[in-house]
């Protein structure tokens, strides 16, 4: 039983707070709103507390000033790394929950019941700050009630504290559903609360000695996670080997079992082909040519913990760049035709941050094309600005918007000018997407079963069909309904022979004087993406 909370119990909170989102890595997954094959919560965030619990092992008995206390300096670290590692909007608000308690905490020479109350409240802070329009029935929820209940508990004795915000979470947890409609008609809790819970009842396992009673989960669902690791954190490994590959999953199970004997620390994040490999390993030679021997491994990384300098200030140039974040190999290609740096989809705060001040351009402006990766984006803003960086995002939530907003780039203009001009020509571009089902559901446009093809008209379930073709043609229709002059099509990586010739024969016949552009885009699991302007 702790009576305050030291860098000790901090490095042992951050390493079983891992361990149990790593053991529900699946079942958080599953807790998604839509019934789409990409639900990715459990992935993001085990990824961000990997890289929370990396910048402690490097660091933990280090002081980077004299202001912090020993237990203040493991939690800034722990929220430092978690911030250059967060995925996901959840991985983000998370991470600014770590900073939070951080900044509350760092100064305090003890950290005891009403002390932790205090960190509660200001981690709440930071994380409803770090939203642009924060939403009810989501993690922001589940954070706020369990510094409501720390408050409430008044008490300087740790366990109780932490005790009273376990539960309170728990409890607003199983309240999202009342909140939330989206999540109601899905039947499921809010992804990112379930994250924050398991966090909340590692910290009590912690500071108690006893895990907190919860109900059982639900069976977990056949479908394997998207991430495979181990138990991390073991110092016998003096490098850190990371690289992109291009493979089959049965080559990458096989190279998982070889990386595995090798070393610890193993991520294993991807879907479609394109894998991102992480690990800790001392033969740094065997762990690439695992990675050649199962596919064709490429942005090979690799880092030597015990000379890890100060990153040098990039040098800048008074021009201009545009960094865009793209899933599909066609998609990439596109967008770096129009002079774009592109980084693959589902960046970490730190992987987009590497691409900005790889441009070496003093004003860049960043085109997330999703809901999750613009909340990475996000917080890119902010440590840019700490190198000199300006940088501005355009919301876009598709490729298709980004392909319009580059399309209307202009040097001449002020910079500030030129990224309204884009965030214009985005928010003119309607977007649509088209996927299978993965499961059953109640969407706004109806139930739907598993493999049923489902329309996503900016963001929301719009048609629901049998026929892949059919649907989509009858989505053109009702995006064309209400006007346009250009069709975009991005043709995806498993969409059938003969969709985009049926698509685009309706459009002549029906809409004859509609311009139609179709690109091979690559993109996983959506075999079109649409847009209309």
């Amino acid at each position: 039983m702790l009576d305050t909370l030291d860098a000790a119990a901090v490095r042992r909170w951050c390493a079983s707070g891992l361990a149990t989102l790593k053991q529900h890595q699946g079942e958080i997954d599953e807790l998604n709103v839509y019934p789409v094959p990409d639900g990715d919560t459990g992935t993001n965030l085990v990824l961000t507390l990997t890289s929370a619990q990396q910048a402690l092992a490097m660091d933990l008995d280090t002081r980077a000033d004299g202001t912090s206390t020993a237990h203040g300096h493991a939690l800034r670290l722990m929220a430092r790394g978690a911030l250059l590692g967060a995925r996901g909007n959840s991985g983000v608000i998370v991470a600014q929950i770590l900073r939070g308690l951080a900044d509350a905490l760092a100064g305090e020479p003890q950290v005891r019941g009403r002390t932790l109350a205090v960190a509660l409240r200001t981690a709440t802070d930071a994380a409803y700050a770090a939203v642009a329009r924060p939403v009810e029935g989501t993690l922001l929820s589940v954070v706020s009630a369990a510094a409501d209940a720390a408050e409430q508990a008044d008490s300087d004795e740790l366990r109780v504290v932490a005790r009273a915000a376990a539960n309170a979470a728990a409890t607003a947890l199983a309240r999202t559903p009342e909140q939330l409609p989206a999540l109601a008609r899905a039947g499921v809790v809010d992804a990112g609360g379930q994250g924050l819970c398991l966090l909340l009842d590692a910290l009590v396992e912690v500071v108690t000695g006893e895990s907190p009673e919860r109900p059982a989960p639900s069976p977990a669902p056949d479908r394997p996670p998207l991430a495979v690791a181990r138990e991390t954190g073991s110092e016998e490994y003096a490098y850190e080997v990371q690289f992109l590959l291009d493979a089959e999953p049965a080559a990458v199970e096989r190279m998982r079992e070889s990386l595995d004997a090798l070393g610890d620390s193993l991520v294993i994040v991807g879907d479609a082909g394109t894998w991102q490999v992480h690990v800790h390993v001392n033969d740094v030679g065997a762990a690439i040519e695992a990675g050649v021997v199962a596919g064709r491994p490429h942005q090979i990384s690799v880092t030597r913990f015990a000379d890890q300098p100060e990153p040098a200030p990039p040098r800048l140039s008074d021009g201009r760049a545009a960094v865009v974040v793209a899933a599909g190999a066609g998609i990439a290609e596109l967008l770096a035709a129009e002079g774009a740096v592109v980084v693959p989809g589902n960046p970490s705060v730190g992987e987009l941050l590497d691409a900005v001040r790889a441009t070496g351009a003093a004003r860049v402006v960043v085109l997330p094309n999703d809901p999750d990766a613009q909340a990475v984006a996000n917080q890119v803003v902010e440590e840019a600005h700490r190198l000199g960086v300006e940088v501005a995002v355009v919301p876009t939530r598709s490729p298709v918007q980004a392909l319009a907003a580059l399309a209307v780039r202009d040097p001449r203009r002020r910079f500030a000018d030129d990224v309204i001009a884009m965030a214009e020509a985005a928010g003119a571009c309607r977007y649509a997407e088209v996927c299978r089902a993965s499961r059953e559901a109640l969407t706004v446009a109806g139930p739907c079963h598993a493999g049923d093809v489902l329309a996503l008209v900016e963001g929301e379930v719009n048609l629901i069909g049998a026929d892949l073709v059919e649907t989509c043609v009858e989505l053109v229709d009702r995006m064309l309904g209400g006007g346009g002059e250009l069709v975009t099509l991005l043709v995806g990586a498993d969409a059938p022979a003969g969709l985009v010739d049926a698509v685009r024969a309706h459009l002549a016949a029906r809409w004859p004087f509609v311009e139609v552009q179709v690109y091979p885009g690559g993109q996983p699991h959506h075999p079109l993406l649409v847009g209309v302007e």
